[in-house]
């Protein structure tokens, strides 16, 4: 999980998205409306808090228990309902030799979206590795599982039997849809106790769904925050973009959106046999054993062509479209099944760019003559000190005290967070710098009145440490050395270590890797009027 957590997050996040809307929507629209009208709708939103308040308050062990014995509720109440609608026989039947292309075709779509949605289900992923820290069988924790989910399924099944088709209700594309058979069926139904059955089983079913949702993506976006590098989490506080909240609300949006247009469920069940397909494929490939070849910007456009398939063979119908179209979503997933199935080969490894050796070629220096001893300034990502070492640099021998170079690369340090944070007061501020380590390999030597240049530039960065790479160049010699230190930062009273704190990402932002994402489009001209030429 620690492994595929970070790559597959979008795949994570967009299925719990689509899943609470899936709930909220098919909840309100199919269960609470018909049956209260839609001037009950603060009744979905407590239902909602309620749910969300359980998912944050109590743990998942906690949460197992609480469904269980909701699980019992429900249950009774399905039967409860089931009982009382079969016994009214008012409702018609729906004929076999109604179901048309549309019918059939949904036969596949709905097996892959049966067998890939779990796995794009975070919530399956925390259960299956609190069974494993338990000390639990997975499999069979699973097998018991698949076992309840068939029975549930199967009491669907005969509410929607004992319901009959209903009055049909037409969507915005003019199809009709019997989603709201097993509510009217109940609002009409004369034996006391039916609709209440009803509500509870439906009630149960979306409260189960939308707490283990809180939790459990609260749960991924916490792991996803904690092993983030990102300096930004010192502007946000991390607790605020781990919150499942932000999901919550798009996905109660989309569920009011889709309300409105008269959408019908299918145009939201519609992404977990499309467009989520081929990630979640390179899931199942990645976790058998498969080496990763997931592209997801690939796999998310092979599977909005797949959805756009399926939206033509849905409401034409045509059963072939309908049935193409999640096969079609499996293109993106192609090179990891060959992998999984040995049928492809190694995927190249890509050759890492070899280090800067020292070479031959002189770096010539050009130094400001009317400074006496040193210049500086950036020269792009490269912050440049200008030098020239005089008799009180050498030592006995004649050559550059070799102590002195450590002590350059500090002066260049100092001069670098000086340009860059000019109105830092040691007096006033609320974090010190201080050096963790330091290292610097050395190649060559300097003498008296050899211009000397010191290059120092952010070489990577973690939530708390910051590593400053540096070279030292000769104009006649060329390289004498490089090497590297690494920064942290802790609090003025009690040396507690910090994350990065804001001004210095403020301050340094310009100047962060190239491969960082948070650095800047373009860097600074050189400051001041350093002439410098490599």
């Amino acid at each position: 999980m620690a492994t595929i957590q970070g790559p597959y997050a979008v795949l994570f996040l967009a299925c719990q998205f689509l899943a609470v809307a899936i709930t909220i929507f098919g909840f309100a629209t199919y269960a609470w409306t018909p049956v209260f009208g839609r001037d009950t709708v603060f009744g979905v939103i407590a239902l909602v808090l309620v749910a969300c308040s359980i998912g944050h308050a109590i743990p998942l062990r906690s949460i197992k228990v609480l469904h269980g014995v909701a699980l019992i509720v429900g249950v009774c109440a399905g039967i409860v309902a089931l009982v009382r609608l079969a016994s009214d026989f008012s409702s018609p039947g729906v004929p076999l030799s109604s179901f048309d292309e549309r019918f059939y075709g949904l036969a596949l779509p709905s097996l892959v979206g049966f067998l890939l949605g779990p796995w794009m289900d975070v919530q399956q992923w925390q259960r299956a590795v609190e069974i494993q820290r338990a000390g639990a069988s997975v499999r069979m924790a699973y097998a018991s599982g698949a076992i309840i989910f068939v029975g549930l399924l199967t009491i669907n099944a005969l509410l929607a039997s004992a319901a009959g088709l209903g009055e049909p209700v037409l969507s915005f594309d003019g199809l009709p849809g019997a989603y709201a058979a097993v509510a009217q069926a109940t609002a009409r139904n004369p034996l006391a106790g039916v609709t209440v059955a009803f509500l509870i089983w439906t009630a149960v079913a979306a409260a189960t769904t939308i707490d283990s949702f809180y939790c459990a993506t609260r749960w991924l976006m916490t792991a996803i925050t904690t092993r983030s590098n990102s300096p930004l989490l010192a502007f946000v506080p991390a607790s605020l973009v781990s919150s499942p909240i932000w999901i919550l609300l798009a996905a109660f949006t989309t569920a009011v959106v889709a309300n409105q247009l008269n959408l019908s469920l299918m145009y939201l069940m519609v992404p977990f046999a499309t467009i989520l397909v081929g990630g979640a494929a390179c899931l199942v490939c990645e976790t058998l054993g498969a080496s990763r070849r997931y592209d997801p910007v690939l796999s998310y456009m092979i599977g909005l062509a797949s959805c756009l398939v399926f939206l033509s063979g849905y409401i034409e119908p045509n059963w072939a479209y309908l049935a193409i179209a999640p096969l079609i979503g499996l293109i993106g997933a192609l090179p990891m099944m060959a992998d999984l199935l040995g049928l492809g080969g190694k995927p190249a490894t890509p050759v890492p760019a070899p280090a800067d050796e020292p070479t031959a070629k002189t770096v010539v220096v050009s130094v400001a003559r009317d400074e006496a001893v040193a210049s500086h300034g950036f020269d792009g990502q490269w912050f440049v000190l200008n030098l020239t070492p005089t008799y009180d640099d050498t030592n006995s021998v004649g050559n550059v005290y070799f102590a002195n170079y450590v002590r350059w690369v500090g002066k260049a340090r100092e001069l670098f967070f000086n340009t860059c944070m000019p109105d830092f007061d040691l007096k006033s501020t609320e974090f010190y710098v201080l050096t963790k380590s330091f290292q610097h390999d050395f190649r060559r030597e300097a003498a008296e009145f050899e211009p000397i240049t010191v290059r120092i530039r952010i070489a990577s960065h973690n939530r708390k440490f910051v590593t400053l790479a540096h070279e030292i160049h000769s104009g006649l010699n060329g390289l004498l050395g490089r090497g590297e230190q690494s920064l942290m930062f802790v609090d003025t009273v009690q040396y507690r270590p910090l994350d990065i704190p804001r001004t210095i990402i403020e301050g340094f932002l310009p100047y962060w890797p190239k491969s960082s994402p948070h650095a800047a489009s373009s860097v600074p001209s050189p400051l001041g009027a350093t002439s410098l030429s490599v």
